[in-house]
């Protein structure tokens, strides 16, 4: 059997990749199954998924704690999370990255395929949805499946939900993505660390689960505690303001979601609090005079 864990965030098509995935070996003649694990249900927030393909029937529904290959859709999650735990010695990894191989620092050498899945996705589908891109990369890693099904699965997949014209862009991405994947050894210089978790017994949770503000071993809980959960790596984009054209109409400031948006002068002059801003491109959307632009990167 070989299992597979996907890691990427909440928009990038992580559920989505796997199941596909799914579909490509159960086009080639085996048996295969993909579901997701959801966190913070959130545009940006990590989102885990898994798929695991056979000759036989496959059995086993848990999670996959011991993977062949790990697929990473955005490498700014190694900043926070062990992407390897649990990898066979022997395993591989996929990760949307500009990088090259030897120049990725996973905590473990690894045979490693790097392809630059978000500019693909730009230039291809003009949004940064890696998941079509990152799988023609994991045809050419692994070799658990053939491009050419890849590239039917996307078709069969994509086109019924959004149109056969998208079908056939996104299995464009696949292609080029397999074709300009690199393939090396990731370094293993970082030293690997286990994210604490607050995990309660019965007796510490409150009557009707309601939380009080309260400082853990894994961070605050309760009312505030976002704070902490600094998003800024969330994003692929950014929003920068013209001073000269902005008008101080303040309808960036009403729509942002996030409310990342604050006044820095008795002059009323604005900032992003680029900490918490995910780069959805909503005060860009909603800006009536042009002032706004989403720009590649993070702060």
């Amino acid at each position: 059997m070989f299992e597979l864990r996907f890691h990427g965030r909440g928009g990038q098509g992580a559920v989505m990749a796997a199941q596909t995935l799914a579909e490509a070996a159960v086009i080639e003649g085996n048996y295969a199954v993909a579901f997701p694990f959801f966190g913070a249900e959130r545009r940006g927030a990590p989102v885990l998924a898994f798929a695991r393909i056979d000759s036989k029937k496959i059995f086993s529904k848990t999670q996959v704690y011991v993977p062949d290959c790990v697929v990473v859709l955005d490498d700014s999650l190694l900043d926070t999370i062990d992407v390897v735990s649990g990898i066979k010695p022997e395993g591989s990894v996929v990760i949307n990255s500009k990088e090259e191989p030897d120049e990725i620092d996973l905590g473990k050498e690894l045979r490693t395929g790097a392809i630059d899945a978000t500019s693909v996705a730009l230039e291809i589908l003009k949004a940064p949805i890696t998941n079509t891109a990152i799988l023609g990369a994991l045809a050419r890693v692994t070799g658990i499946v053939k491009i050419e099904s890849i590239e039917e699965a996307v078709k069969t997949r994509f086109g019924e939900r959004l149109g056969a014209r998208v079908g056939e862009r996104n299995a464009l991405a696949a292609r080029i993505a397999y074709e300009k994947t690199v393939i090396g050894i990731s370094k293993g210089i970082k030293k690997l660390e286990t994210k604490k978790q607050w995990l309660p017994s019965y007796q510490e949770l409150p009557v009707g689960g309601a939380l009080i503000e309260g400082r853990t071993e894994a961070g605050l809980i309760g009312p505030g505690s976002f704070i902490e959960n600094k998003v800024s790596g969330w994003a692929t984009f950014r929003p920068v303001r013209d001073k000269a054209k902005c008008t101080m109409c303040l309808l960036c400031w009403f729509y942002c979601p996030e409310g990342t948006i604050v006044r820095i002068s008795d002059r009323g002059d604005l900032m992003t609090n680029y900490d918490y801003c995910k780069g959805c491109g909503v005060c860009e959307n909603e800006c009536p005079v042009d002032a706004i632009k989403m720009v590649r990167g993070r702060v």
